[in-house]
């Protein structure tokens, strides 16, 4: 499913696997560079849809295996480098060739990807910004952040959105790794609601913005 498209760049997301996970390619529509971003299921699939361009690079959001069910035979056929943050190489076999930190700039063709690092659903978590879209992988969702495991970890992950994806402008589309897209202003004006309550110190978990 094609998700955005302009004489720059072409952006499809594909729900694949148990878990409805997001997979994302991303077309440089002036040189037709390719690169995908997770790799949860199907490699033939994505393959398919990466027909008619020259893929450069596999990035991974994270490494749970909802998004990287693919990543070894879809590393084997296209045999081009994976990035990812180091933090999160730990079941990857074999490990990427590219490791990937806060603020790196990747080329893919006449486009220039934002890395950042957004440690919370993982230690390893990135974003990746390009142009006005930004493809949050488990980091942020329409209504709330991605699910953490312990207190400390949500703390993480609120410091993360806060102080890195927030910083974007508010028209700022937001790819995330399950579901649907939301934007910048409306992930600010949700999390605003939730920013005004008072919370257990131990919260975690899956959190709504609006109703935890």
């Amino acid at each position: 499913m094609i998700v955005e498209k302009d004489n720059n760049i072409l952006i499809k997301r594909l729900e694949l696997g148990q878990y409805g996970t997001n997979a994302y390619i991303v077309v440089c529509k002036k040189t037709n560079d390719s690169l995908i971003i997770d790799a949860p299921a199907n490699a033939n699939v994505l393959i398919d849809n990466l027909k008619g361009t020259n893929p450069k690079y596999i990035l991974l959001t994270h490494n749970h295996m909802d998004h990287t069910g693919a990543l070894s035979e879809l590393r084997s056929k296209l045999q081009i480098p994976l990035a990812t943050h180091t933090l999160d190489t730990d079941n990857l076999a074999p490990k990427p060739e590219l490791l990937l930190s806060n603020g790196d700039d990747l080329s893919c063709g006449n486009l220039n990807f934002k890395i950042l690092h957004t440690p919370g659903h993982t230690l390893g978590s990135l974003c990746f910004c390009i142009s006005n879209y930004l493809i949050s992988g488990d980091t942020v969702f329409p209504g709330g952040p991605g699910k953490t495991k312990s207190p400390d970890a949500f703390r993480q992950i609120i410091k993360s959105i806060t102080e890195k994806i927030f910083t974007f402008s508010d028209s700022t589309i937001i790819y995330p790794g399950h579901g649907q897209s939301t934007t910048v202003k409306k992930a600010k004006e949700e999390y605003n609601v939730f920013s005004t309550r008072s919370h257990d110190a131990n919260l975690h978990g899956d959190i709504l913005w609006l109703t935890s």
